[in-house]
């Protein structure tokens, strides 16, 4: 069914199965995760967290866990690109240089955010990568593309193009679509969800003015993978950071 004739009732069905099996639920897999991180006897910034971690013993398993897990991230912007029923254009060169520049915007000042709020105690310690094979950094560079893409193509994308087919005013679609991204992020603790309410709201106003997502798809690429392969690359050292 094309969009033109969608009828808002099917809209909202879409919109709530959607979000039902991709970003909505791990809001509130993280909600649940960071009440219960608040209910431990160890402060928040005593505990930590691994974004990237082993999935099993056997190296090739843990390999085919990485990949198996990644591809449903992609798969997921796959099916809202799908839904939405749009051409998607290839990446141009002045995609690179947009999504470059919001990754400095974003990624410098989080870094420095994220270093304070865990001082403050109000984010956990996020370790990056607790992998240590062969395949890590290859690993580690799909997993930046594959949160890069699910995210902005659901998040952004495909949120945006629904809401506004329901009149939702454009600042309440933006956010709404921060606080989602907000939300799932959460189980690093509070500042993790309203850094990332900062950065939707940035990226869906971007959006918004500008109709591309693929720059934020390669500005949000860009600060995984200077986050990932970086902490891997200095051996797990955060001191100067001050943690």
């Amino acid at each position: 069914m094309s969009d033109s004739v969608m009828s808002p009732r099917r809209i909202k069905a879409e919109i709530l199965i959607v979000l039902a099996i991709t970003f909505g639920m791990s809001g509130l897999r993280s909600i649940l995760r960071l009440i219960d991180d608040l209910l431990a006897p160890v402060a928040l910034n005593d505990q930590q967290v691994a974004l990237n971690a082993s999935m099993a013993n056997s190296t090739w398993l843990d390999l085919a866990l990485q990949l198996c897990s990644a591809g449903v991230l992609f798969f997921w912007g796959a099916l809202a690109i799908f839904l939405l029923g749009e051409r998607f254009h290839w990446i141009k060169p002045k995609d690179w240089a947009w999504g470059a520049g919001l990754a400095a915007l974003i990624g410098i000042p989080g870094l420095i955010f994220y270093a304070s709020a865990v001082h403050l105690g109000l984010s956990k310690q996020v370790v990056p990568t607790t992998l240590e094979t062969w395949w890590e950094i290859p690993v580690l560079l799909i997993w930046s593309a594959a949160n890069a893409f699910g995210e902005e193509i659901v998040v952004v994308m495909w949120f945006f193009a629904r809401l506004r087919q329901l009149k939702w005013s454009v600042p309440a679609v933006i956010v709404a679509s921060s606080v989602l991204r907000g939300s799932y992020h959460l189980y690093q603790g509070l500042s993790a969800g309203f850094g990332n309410i900062i950065m939707g709201a940035v990226f869906a106003y971007f959006y918004h003015r500008t109709g591309k997502v693929w720059p934020l798809v390669i500005a949000h690429f860009l600060i995984d993978a200077v986050a990932f392969v970086g902490y891997s690359a200095i051996g797990g050292n955060l001191s100067w950071l001050g943690l």
